[in-house]
């Protein structure tokens, strides 16, 4: 099936000012690049129609073109059990990366679907390989962001394999905090996009215990819970809790886009 054209960004200046948080700034704008090489990046880059909620950007199988850079949004990506369970394998937002797991075999393992109105910047692969041979500095930036997620990764794998109900809520939501921190947000105010059964279903906790545990941490005084909007009124308790690294909070405000 041939691929749909898609809008080009409207120009690198702009890509610079809205995309200033992105985890792909360093690839679409790194160092000591030149004007007629940012033409050539910016001649590369796609944004595709926002996706509206529960809109897929890719499925299982489906083969693998691009890298995707969340502009405003979030998305959750998963895969289907034998049984046709749903299993969430993670959460990306704004200025994060989706699509970098199926570089090695060619389609896409898990399937990501928005969880909000949801805008994307698309990288197609052949041409980023392409540039980074040519581009001083441009492979390397690709693979630090690569490293990173490998890191996020098995940090994931020590909170759900070691840790208490309790140690596993709060490692997840300082480790969102410190991602909303990492790209320019607030790390104390932000909005909880994904529901309490898919945050339940990442960390292999029941409905109820995700509700009963955010219950118990407002009672005491760790954070406060306004429907999805979180606020972290004792973050270093969190952290100690927990047992993850907590990254120095930002005075920049809660929310802003990307």
């Amino acid at each position: 099936m041939p691929t749909r054209k898609l809008e080009k960004v409207v120009s690198l200046k702009d890509i610079k000012v809205a995309c200033q948080q992105c985890s792909l700034n360093e690839i679409c704008l790194p160092v000591g690049v030149d004007q007629q090489e940012l033409d050539r990046l910016d001649a590369i880059i796609d944004r595709k129609r926002p996706l509206t909620r529960g809109e897929h950007l890719f499925r299982v199988g489906d083969p693998f073109q691009s890298l995707y850079a969340v502009r405003s949004g979030s998305l959750k990506t998963y895969t289907m059990s034998e049984d046709g369970q749903e299993q969430v394998m993670g959460f990306h937002l704004p200025g994060e990366i989706v699509g970098l797991d199926a570089i090695a075999g060619g389609r896409h393992p898990l399937a990501a679907r928005s969880l909000e109105t949801t805008s994307v910047c698309e990288i197609p692969f052949v041409d980023l390989e392409t540039l980074s041979a040519q581009i001083p500095g441009l492979q390397h930036e690709l693979l630090r962001v690569m490293s990173q997620e490998i890191r996020d990764d098995e940090q994931n794998m020590v909170i759900l394999g070691q840790k208490s109900a309790e140690e596993r809520l709060a490692a997840f939501l300082v480790g969102l905090s410190n991602r909303f921190r990492r790209r320019g947000f607030s790390a104390t105010q932000f909005n909880l996009s994904m529901s309490r059964s898919d945050i339940g279903n990442y960390l292999g906790l029941a409905l109820e215990t995700v509700s009963r545990l955010f219950t118990r941490f407002q009672n005491d005084g760790l954070l406060r819970v306004d429907r999805k909007h979180i606020e972290l009124l004792d973050r270093e308790r969190l952290c100690e809790f927990s047992g993850a690294q907590c990254a120095q909070p930002t005075s920049r405000s809660a929310h802003p886009q990307a």
